[in-house]
């Protein structure tokens, strides 16, 4: 199986280099391509530091589909996405299912809406409103990031760069994720953006 190679670690964001906190991840980097595995499909894949599969999602009907499945390398549904409503009321539910097992959980995990321009609220399921903020992702940018409603960074996209400094397409994107941040949650914004630009 292919491997796409993320930036080195030289040049990723760093704690000791940053003098912003909006920069100070200091987590883990994940390579994601805008792309299906499968040949036709529409969906993305994410790789890992080294340059393996971690996560993928293969939509096989048409772009923004109502309903997509976010998978481990080995097949298994981690979380489901599912499009709800119209226009200006148009909302993206996104299910868990449980470690392990493949009993979805009953209530959503965290709902997502356009706000403002390029704007996308998230609400967790039990939460009081809005608790995070992506920044960026609804105006079709391949930059954007996701923040607590207090500000703070989470995690950042952009697109990818080589070591050589050579800038790949809008489709491959690198994705920095903060240290004590749920990776899943991350990723499963990540996805939800793609679908709200129908770029998978």
């Amino acid at each position: 199986m292919a491997k796409v190679q993320p930036l080195p670690a030289a040049a990723a964001p760093s704690t000791s280099s940053s003098s912003s906190g909006d920069h100070q991840l200091g987590g883990q980097a994940y390579t994601v391509w805008m792309k299906s595995l499968v040949f036709n499909g529409n969906g993305c894949t994410v790789y890992t530091p080294d340059g393996g599969v971690a996560y993928r999602v293969d939509n096989y009907g048409c772009k923004g589909g109502r309903e997509v499945f976010f998978m481990d390398r080995a097949g298994n549904t981690l979380i489901r996405i599912r499009r709800k409503g119209f226009g200006m009321f148009r909302r993206w539910e996104v299910y868990r299912f449980a470690h392990g097992s493949s009993e979805e959980e009953a209530t959503p995990w965290f709902t997502v809406r356009r706000a403002e321009k390029g704007v996308a609220a998230v609400a967790m399921h039990g939460g009081a409103g809005t608790c995070y903020i992506v920044d960026g992702c609804c105006a079709r940018k391949s930059e954007y990031q996701v923040s607590s409603t207090g500000g703070a960074v989470m995690a950042e996209v952009a697109r990818k760069q080589m070591a050589a400094g050579v800038v790949l397409g809008e489709d491959v994107l690198t994705l920095m994720v903060g240290q004590e941040v749920d990776h899943l949650l991350v990723l499963g914004l990540v996805v939800v953006c793609g679908l709200m630009n129908r770029s998978l």
